[in-house]
Formats: structure tokens, sequence, C-alpha cells
């Protein structure tokens, strides 16, 4: 249950809210952000090179990352790209299903509903530590590739990193606060009656604590990976699903903490990727600093920080409200259901995130592919991308599902929890691989410059669940909640694909007029 709303591309983001409850807020809330802080490759590759560097890069027998964009071999390049996010997105998986794991352990339903009750509060705290994670590493990527052409650029990256997080601490520690003043309020909101409002009151309260760690954890990762250093932005979330497993055994099973605990495990977990992290710029970092003395609110720096970070907030509005709803209309059934959606979502984040894995990487590859007009090579990209999103897809869905039932014991023995449970982890499933194809149309339209189709890909999951949420509900009670979302995405996967049959023309048009100069160029719009 580590921290950070559902797949969000700087200003565009691929994170349907339809998917982003009651746990499914949690669940993207490890998920890394798809800006261009993630996307772009290392700094060091990003100016726009001469012929020559360019034919040296591509020659040279050290494989730069920018020889895997232009002419690796395919499965290579995809390997390279899409191995290191997939490991990182599925560490973050792995990290909510152990969390739910200890709780469940305690054979209390009224826990598990506390934690899936909870997740909406922890989506509004992850979306205010990506407004300055996400925007802040987007800038540093743009001036780091600014550097290249203008050294001097490189003293304003100082003042971004320094700002980005402190000002997500600030953030935190105003949220935190006001959060802990308002709890009884909040637990109200949260949909939390009967047995299941004492813990959740204690979930929420433990997580507002650790608020100013999370939102920090959440922006130094995404520091880091403007960096390019991909690898280290792994190494800390592995750590911190280490700690976080470290920390359950203790606080759960040795101190009997319950979902305090639990949440006090997600925090602390947080906290030794954070100094991990926080610890790896500064002795590896030439440009960067978290010293409060570079802190800054120029216009310069607070302007486009906010500009890219600000689309998270809308992004975590409408997950928050998609929550809200589900988790209001699961628990007008009782806890039971509320909890078996909490179990089945988590356990469908493993293939979903391998997947987000795929989706992510695959960008800068088409991204290239499509500024520098070489058609054979996106087209390839993209069926190479469309055929793992499918095999792996379908592997994971004939794999959980005809073990649902032994999967959902692990969490849960209690029979009503696993009669539910395994009707939403099917809902769940089916909508996981509908979702992987939706993410790769999303990163075409993105990798082609085409914001209109990317900015409804964005937007129709929040707008779209609503309606049928609702009337899912008032038409076939409990099942038509539980399959809202397995039919937003549907819809929304029908949706991407008229798009990208109105969109062939103008893509063809793009590849028309590529070169190598505009790859270049390309890749630090993405």
């Amino acid at each position: 249950m580590r921290c950070r709303p559902r797949r969000t591309r700087a200003a565009v983001s691929r994170a349907p809210p339809s998917r982003a409850a009651p746990a499914f807020a949690a669940a993207r809330s490890k998920l890394p952000e798809r800006s261009t802080a993630m996307t772009t490759p290392p700094p060091e590759t990003t100016a726009t090179p001469t012929d020559a560097d360019h034919t040296n890069r591509t020659n040279h027998t050290d494989h730069t990352d920018r020889w895997y964009l232009s002419s690796a071999p395919l499965l290579r390049a995809l390997v390279h790209l899409c191995v290191p996010m997939a490991a990182g997105t599925a560490v973050s998986a792995v990290y909510n299903v152990i969390n739910s794991g200890f709780v469940g352990s305690l054979h209390s339903t009224a826990m598990l509903a506390a934690i899936t009750f909870g997740t909406p509060m922890l989506a509004l705290v992850l979306a205010f530590g990506g407004v300055f994670g996400v925007g802040g590493g987007a800038l540093v990527s743009r001036l780091l590739g600014a550097a290249e052409r203008e050294p001097a650029k490189a003293g304003e990256i100082r003042h971004v990193s320094s700002f980005a997080v402190w000002g997500s601490v600030i953030a935190g520690a105003v949220i935190g606060g006001v959060g802990l003043l308002l709890l009884d309020p909040i637990v109200s909101a949260l949909g939390a009656d009967g047995a299941a409002a004492g813990p959740t009151r204690h979930y929420v309260a433990v997580m507002l604590a650790f608020v100013p760690v999370l939102a920090a954890s959440l922006c130094l990762e995404n520091l880091v990976r403007a960096e390019g250093a991909a690898r280290q932005a792994m190494t800390g979330l592995i750590l911190s699903t280490v700690a976080n497993l470290v920390f359950d055994v203790l606080f759960i099973l040795v101190l009997d903490w319950n979902v305090a605990g639990a949440a006090a495990a997600v925090g602390l977990g947080n906290a030794v990727s954070l100094a991990y992290w926080a610890f790896w710029l500064h002795r590896n970092s030439e440009h960067m600093s978290l010293a409060p003395r570079w802190f800054t609110l120029r216009a310069s720096v607070l302007k486009p920080v906010f500009g890219v970070g600000g689309g998270q907030l809308l992004q975590a509005g409408f997950m928050i409200v998609t929550s809200l709803l589900l988790n209001n209309y699961a628990a007008h059934y009782g806890d039971s259901p509320l909890a078996a959606m909490g179990v089945a979502v988590r356990i469908a984040q493993v293939p979903e995130f391998l997947l987000m894995g795929v989706t992510i990487g695959v960008l800068p590859l088409l991204a290239y592919a499509y500024g520098k007009g070489d058609r054979t090579r996106l087209n390839a990209s993209l069926r190479a991308s469309a055929a793992a999103v499918g095999v792996v897809g379908l592997f994971f869905f004939a794999a959980i599902i005809g073990f649902r039932e032994q999967v959902i014991e692990i969490f849960s023995s209690d029979d009503s929890v696993l009669a539910f449970g395994t009707t939403v982890l099917l809902a769940q499933l089916v909508g996981m691989v509908g979702n992987g194809f939706t993410g790769l149309l999303t990163t075409l339209f993105q990798a082609t410059g085409r914001a209109r189709p990317a900015l409804v890909m964005a937007s129709a999951p929040g707008v779209l669940f609503i309606p049928i949420v609702i009337l899912g509900n008032h038409w076939f009670g409990l099942d038509g909640v539980i399959w809202s979302l397995t039919a937003t995405e549907v819809i929304v996967l029908f949706i991407g694909f008229a798009m990208w049959l109105g969109s062939r023309a103008a893509i063809d048009e793009g590849l028309a007029e590529g070169s190598p100069e505009r790859a270049e160029e390309v890749l630090e719009e993405v």
C-alpha cells in the first residue's frame, strides 16, 4: 500500500479512476507517474546531436539509451525499456498485497474494510505529492536537456529540486494537520460506520500523521527518475517493500497494533525509501540539491511545476469521487462486499502493474520512431508491445482465475468475503486485460503527439464511471456496482480503438515529416 495514485503522465494521465475504488486509489498509489520525468531518457542523451554524434552513439559498443531507441533489436529494446519499469510496478503491487495479507491474518472483516475505506484519503495525499514530484521531475528533465545546449540552465535545477521536496513536505504537513483536526468528519465522509468505523479511524489517523513522509517519498522517486536513474528508483521501491514487510510483522503480529500497525508500516516503509533516495541524490546528482537554502517561490519554478503537476489533482479528484461512490454503494450491502473488493483489487494489481510497466516503458521507443519517421520500427514496436500485453494479461487471467477461491482464502476465511471476492476478482481480471490495451493506446497517442485523444483517454474513465456505477446499482444491485468498473474499462477501450482508427491518417502524415533531429525533440516533449 505504498503511495501514489494510479498512472499519471505529467499533464495527461492514463490513471482511469474507474479502477481506482475502493482500494483502487491505493492500487494506483504506487504507480510510477507517466511523466517526462519518467519517460525521457537520461539527460545526457537528450540534447539534439549532430549527425556525427548520432552515428557515433548508434554504433557505440557500450549501447547507450539512444542506441536502444534508434537501432537496437526490437526485443532487446523492449526488454531494456520495459523490464525495469515492470519490476518496479510489480513491487508496488506486492507491497499492497503484503499489507492486506497481514491484516487478513487478523480474521477481521471490519479491519479489511477499514483499509478500503481509507484509500480515498490516501489518494488525496498522494495527489499532492504527485503535484510536486511529477511537475518537479518533468521540469528537471527539461532543464537537464537544455543544459546540454545552455550550461547556465543547470544552475536552476537545484532551485526546482529543493522547491519540489520541501513544497511536498509543507503541503503534506498542512494536509496531515488539518486532517487530524477533522478526523471524525472525514471518517464519516469516507462512509465508514458500524464495526468498521473504529478501525478506519485508527488507520486514517496514522496515515495522516505520515503524510509529509508519503508526499516527500513520492516526490523524491520522481526526481530520481528525472536523473535517468530507473534502477535506483526501483531499488528504493524494493527497500520500501522489504521494510514494510518487517514493520508489518513487528507492528501487527508482535505488538498487536492491528490496522494502525499496517498504516505505520506503510509510513515507515516510505521513510526508508525517502532516506535512500535523498542519500543517493546527495551523493550522485551533479545538479540537484535538497538543501532548504535553494528553496524558491519564483514564477519560473512555480508555473511549470504546477502546470504539469496540477493535472494530478484533477485526476485525484476523479479518483476520490469514484472511490467514495463505490465505498458508499458497497457499504449498503455490508462490510463483507467492501472487504472483498479491497482484497480482489490488490490481487489483480499484480498483473495489472506488470502490464503498466510494458505500456509505460515502451513510450520513448514509440516516440523516437515516430519522431524519426521510422514507420517500420513504430509499427513493429506497437505490435510487439500489444503481443506482450495480450500474453501477460491472458496468462495471469488464466492462472489466477483457476485458483481464485484459494487465493482469496489467503486473506480471509469469512465465507461471505470468499463468495463476494471470487466475483469481484473475476470482474477485475477481465477489466485488467482490457485496461492493458487501453494503456497502450494512450501511450501511442502521447508518443505521436495526439493530444486530444490522449486527453479523452485520461478523462473518459472518470466521466463514464460515475453514471455507470449509479445506474448499475439501480438496475442490478451489488452486481452492478462490482461490474461497473469493468464496464467502464471496456467502453473506454472501444473509444480508444475508434480514435486510433480516426488518427491513423494524421500519424502517417507525421511519420512522413520525421527526421533524426525531430526524434530528439519529440523525446523531450513526451
